[in-house]
């Protein structure tokens, strides 16, 4: 595990150093105001969106229903909107709403890093894998929505972001029924894909396997389309349900867009970094995530709850979030990239720090003296400990 961490880590860091090669080779200005960069960041959003919709699990959902809803309001809007309110506060600029909702989510490292049971309970790896499920599908929905506002807030003159999404109340809404009706089309294709005998119990193994072939190619170009028309919303909802076979194809295509997408942060870093406000949204964004924390993992013993309180890290959403906000809101790239150093940086202490305190057995609990060593784990009233959602 330490060994695949580190060896994406170095593939990401020399994706970015790469890019920044070729801009001081190169003439890059102008580049995010080009319509194919835009085309090509919003592929890598629609990519990284269906892949974390491919994680939720409906029936997890249904199960455990108050987690899934604390995880969304608390651990993601509130979230936002704290970092938001500081930012906003500190700078007086209406324009950096939109950072607080780019660097909300928590990075899958973390929650890989995290869920090494010699660190952290069954159940708190649980809230974790829940939480991190549903922030990044959140996080880019709420970014392209409050971007309309900010951009009206700061007095913008539109772009990228305003020709695909308006605050206007009638155009929110004729937004919302495009979004839907897409969703609505992707159910409709699936739901004949199951008819024809895609189902996992249809009795013609080789039907099965062309027609799961063709589901893949439907969900590239479902992933283009939505792209290419900015339906963000509607590509979440199909990601729920659009589930072809896939095999290793989403974790490979995730990184893959990772290191583009790094690629081109590295492009646009040759403008510079904007140092104050970036090491100012980072401790934001770990601080807000410290608050969060207190209410999602109320019950559980010390030490998850540590681990837990400093599991803020951004990647490949953050990064994609700001390649597309760039335009619409120049320095954007500059700004996330210091706090995703900023961010990740004190997650790697924090962790450090506690893998020093930490104590013999996971979740800080004392054995009691009439445990079964062998029998399940259990919480500090001695209740059996409970997962929330099955280890992947």
């Amino acid at each position: 595990m330490a060994v695949t961490v580190l060896a994406r880590s170095v593939a990401v860091v020399a994706a970015a150093v790469a890019g920044l090669v070729v801009a001081w080779a190169g003439d890059v200005d102008g580049l995010e105001r080009a319509d194919a960069y835009l085309m090509l960041a919003s592929v890598l959003l629609a990519v990284g969106l269906v892949g974390s919709t491919r994680d939720i699990s409906l029936a997890e959902v249904r199960a455990h229903l108050g987690t899934v809803l604390l995880a969304v309001t608390v651990g993601v809007v509130a979230k936002a909107a704290l970092i938001a309110a500081v930012m906003v506060l500190i700078f007086q600029d209406p324009a950096f709403l939109v950072l607080g909702v780019a660097v909300a989510q928590i990075d899958p490292l973390a929650v890989a890093a995290m869920s090494r049971p010699d660190r952290t309970s069954a159940r708190a790896r649980s809230i974790l894998s829940i939480w991190a499920s549903f922030d990044d599908p959140i996080t880019v929905l709420l970014t392209v929505y409050v971007s309309a506002f900010a951009l009206d807030l700061s007095g913008g003159d539109g772009g990228a972001l305003a020709g695909a999404i308006s605050d206007r109340p009638l155009d929110l809404l004729l937004d919302l029924l495009a979004n839907v009706a897409f969703a609505a089309g992707a159910w409709l294709l699936w739901r004949l894909l199951h008819a024809a005998g895609l189902r996992d119990d249809a009795p013609r193994p080789r039907v099965r396997r062309a027609l799961n072939w063709l589901a893949v190619a439907l969900l590239i170009a479902l992933v283009l389309f939505g792209a290419w028309q900015f339906l963000m919303l509607g590509l979440a909802l199909a990601g729920l349900f659009f589930r072809p076979r896939l095999g290793p194809v989403v974790g490979r295509s995730t990184q893959a867009a990772y290191l583009v997408a790094t690629f081109l942060l590295g492009l646009l870093l040759v403008h510079g970094v904007d140092i104050v406000p970036g090491v100012v949204l980072g401790l934001a964004a770990v601080t807000a995530h410290l608050v969060v924390s207190l209410p999602i993992t109320r019950g559980l013993p010390t030490t998850d709850r540590r681990y837990l309180a400093w599991g803020q890290q951004n990647g490949i959403t953050a990064v994609i979030l700001a390649l597309v906000l760039e335009r619409d809101f120049p320095g954007t790239v500059g700004i996330v990239a210091t706090a995703i150093v900023v961010i990740n940086i004190t997650h790697a202490v924090a962790t450090a720090v506690l893998d020093r305190r930490l104590p013999g057995n996971p979740g800080n609990v004392p054995p009691r003296p009439d445990a079964d060593p062998t029998g399940p784990p259990r919480m500090r009233d001695g209740s059996p400990e409970r997962a929330l959602k099955p280890e992947r």
